[in-house]
């Protein structure tokens, strides 16, 4: 087990560090002592974790192996790294550079990043005999996060763009619809769905086709459905736009899906019109929804649906042979507030 943190968007509260977990978990690796700072997530795991990480999250920016965490003051961070043996990760020949992130403004006043690039530079120099600096080319990366009052300092490993995600945000796409989830909360919600390469993963509400899209871009074989003839043209117009084929593409009652079993189900249900709605209240439609997945699904997989928190879809699941593992939730604008919730299939 290695120590590893890593460096999280700040676009949500909770779901940047919830979504490690779950791809670690979705991909095998197991993972302990978990510590969730300001946009920083810090845990033990096998460091080829962080590859399927880099893969498949969209809230991550970084990863890094920790050696070493500090109280955000240079006195602190001197006395840490002179403890530190950096000649275990930086060997005889190689070059290196240190950057200093700052989350927000945590120990502002204290510390100058510039300041401490430089410090830290010369120490681990002085302590690492035959290595050198260089600012444009290193070898080596340590990055540094000052979060929470603390410094961590490690060995960069992978870098993350989240640019393919921009690239494929709803007015990007040929068919576009305002109520279109952005991709990357549908890539988050497929991940906390624990999806894997060549499983099913099922979308009773496909609309535009975003999950799908960032379900199979991780591998999935994908299913969508909808009751809007026009929504499954325009999926099957941002698939291909995408280069994308899925196993397929059902015009129909979201409540009478004809297939057998699934391996995962992410959805995000339409709230309004009674032409989206099958004529049916959101709450009922979640509750039909909820019955339906529960009998696609095998006993511990998941469904990651979102809903209008004044929904309180936590107590839906609960009452429908489903065990509620987590809820997030992203702020859209005065009216609306998405619950964004994990229900696992607790029982036949």
């Amino acid at each position: 087990m290695t120590k590893l943190f890593f460096l999280l968007s700040g676009e949500n509260e909770t779901l940047p560090a919830a979504e490690v977990r779950a791809v670690l978990e979705a991909e095998g690796y197991t993972y302990s002592n978990p510590e969730v700072l300001d946009q920083v997530l810090r845990l033990e795991s096998d460091a080829k974790g962080v590859k399927a990480v880099q893969i498949r999250s969209a809230y991550t920016r970084v990863s890094a192996q920790e050696l070493l965490v500090a109280e955000a003051n240079y006195l602190a961070i001197s006395n840490a790294v002179a403890k530190t043996d950096f000649s275990a990760v930086l060997k005889k020949g190689e070059s290196f550079v240190v950057r200093i992130n700052r989350i927000k403004n945590y120990a502002d006043a204290e510390i100058n990043t510039m300041t401490l690039e430089i410090k830290l530079g010369r120490q681990i120099l002085d302590q690492t005999p035959g290595v050198t600096v260089n600012l444009r080319n290193p070898d080596k990366t340590f990055l540094g996060v000052i979060t929470t009052s603390k410094l961590i300092l490690g060995l960069k490993l992978t870098d993350i763009t989240s640019k393919t995600f921009s690239e494929r945000r709803p007015r990007k796409k040929p068919f576009f619809h305002p109520s279109a989830m952005p991709s990357k909360m549908a890539r988050c919600m497929v991940n906390l769905a624990h999806a894997k390469v060549e499983s099913v993963l099922l979308d009773p509400f496909c609309g535009t086709g975003t999950s799908l899209i960032e379900a199979a871009f991780i591998g999935c074989h994908t299913v969508g459905v909808d009751a809007q003839r026009r929504m499954i043209f325009g999926t099957k117009k941002n698939l291909a736009y995408f280069g994308i084929e899925a196993e397929g593409l059902i015009f129909g009652d979201s409540r009478k899906i004809p297939l057998v079993r699934v391996d995962a189900v992410v959805t995000d249900p339409p709230y309004g019109r009674s032409s989206s709605t099958l004529k049916s209240t959101t709450i009922q439609l979640v509750k039909d929804v909820l019955v339906s997945a529960h009998a696609l699904l095998g006993v511990g997989q998941r469904i990651c649906i979102a809903a209008p928190k004044v929904l309180n879809i936590t107590r839906l699941g609960a009452g429908l042979g489903f065990r509620h593992v987590e809820s997030h939730f992203a702020y859209v604008h005065h009216t609306l507030t998405r619950e964004i919730a994990v229900f696992e299939k607790a029982s036949q």
